[in-house]
């Protein structure tokens, strides 16, 4: 028996439990988590904007220590440390087939999945694959990667969705060059990450767009030259600070049509603009055909930074090790299991960057 963050149903509250983890059978890992991330896309699985089976224990973003493994799992063993992987690649469809593994349609299959149930003996299902907020879980052995050394294990939590997201939206999907400028919309977790991503390029200046102005002080420790207070007035006064053409690239965090709709218009001609943030189907953009000829600019989804996180993951390393990727700097609170809920809250007032629970 472990405790975990449980969501009896969508739109119900988080329940603090116990439940009742199996041993992990062929092809599986169980991990005893040391930390995972309070991510919005947990808040979008809780509210329907995702959906996921139900009951479930949420949590997507975490690292611990293989407790122990199922028959012919080889590449981890007991005492481990190792990052848990929700979007695992299967190798064998189209999207896999021509390299693009962020894309994989059988990435959130075992999400479906029975790996735990409750006392009385209700059926869980694994939020996102891996069911982090658990002091333990059982998950695929491809759900699992080693932690880099030089990583600290609570801190490589981060590596398992901010950092990989944000370092992605750059790196792959809009592909900043050094001296561009960059404005990110949104400082969370996957913010924080953007920035300190967009100054590892070698982006000239980066502009930090908030609701909050408690935030600013945290995005230049990221990596921000300007900050920018998001109001009617936003793509104008990025345009102003850019000398009036607009950024190089926008990066939107957040997720919502208005801020999508922003950051396209702070984009320069022939410019490019990243989604990042998860939006619901009730978020409508819209565009006129004349403007898109107009201006040329670029708009594209980025799903999972279009990582391969087996590949990405030893870069990262790098830069960490080499002093140039703080971890730390994106985390603003320390909670246990029962603090989730009081995350969630923060994250839907816009407050804070990211909330790492602590086993």
């Amino acid at each position: 028996m472990v405790r975990a963050a449980i969501l009896p149903a969508v739109g119900s509250p988080l329940e603090i439990a116990e439940i009742d983890l199996p041993e992990p059978g062929p092809g599986q890992v169980r991990v005893r988590l040391a930390a995972a991330g309070v991510c919005h896309s947990d808040l979008s699985l809780s509210n329907g904007t995702m959906r996921v089976p139900v009951p479930a224990v949420l949590g997507h973003e975490g690292a611990g220590t293989v407790v122990s493994v199922g028959e012919g799992v080889t590449h981890v063993a007991p005492g481990d440390g190792v990052v848990l992987n929700w979007a695992p690649s299967c190798g064998s469809c189209h999207a896999c087939s021509i390299g693009e593994v962020w894309l994989c349609g059988n990435a959130l299959a075992g999400a479906a999945d029975v790996y735990a149930r409750r006392p009385d003996g209700t059926d869980l299902h694994p939020g996102l694959n891996v069911a982090a907020f658990a002091e333990e879980t059982v998950v695929a052995a491809h759900c699992v990667l080693p932690v880099p050394d030089g990583v600290p294990l609570t801190d490589a939590a981060l590596l398992g969705c901010a950092v990989l997201t944000g370092y992605g939206a750059v790196h792959h999907s809009a592909r900043v060059r050094e001296g561009e400028s960059v404005a990110v919309f949104g400082v969370g977790g996957v913010g924080l990450a953007t920035l300190q991503a967009a100054r590892i390029a070698g982006a000239g200046r980066i502009v930090a767009v908030d609701v909050s102005p408690e935030k600013e002080e945290l995005a230049r420790s990221a990596g921000a030259t300007d900050y920018v207070v998001a109001s009617e007035t936003t793509a104008r006064d990025i345009r102003k600070l850019t000398g009036g053409p607009g950024v190089d690239v926008a990066v939107e965090c957040v997720g919502r049509a208005v801020t999508i709709r922003t950051a396209w218009e702070s984009t320069r001609r022939g410019g490019r603009t990243t989604v990042v943030g998860i939006g619901g189907k009730d978020q409508q953009v819209t565009f006129n055909a004349l403007e898109l000829f107009h201006w040329g600019r670029t708009l594209s989804g980025c799903v999972y930074g279009n990582c391969d996180p087996t590949v990405d993951l030893p870069v990262l390393a790098d830069h960490i090790r080499a002093g140039r990727l703080d971890l730390g700097v994106l985390v603003t609170d320390r909670i246990g299991l029962d603090g989730i809920p009081a995350a969630f809250e923060n994250m839907i007032a816009g407050k804070g960057g990211r909330a790492l629970v602590v086993f």
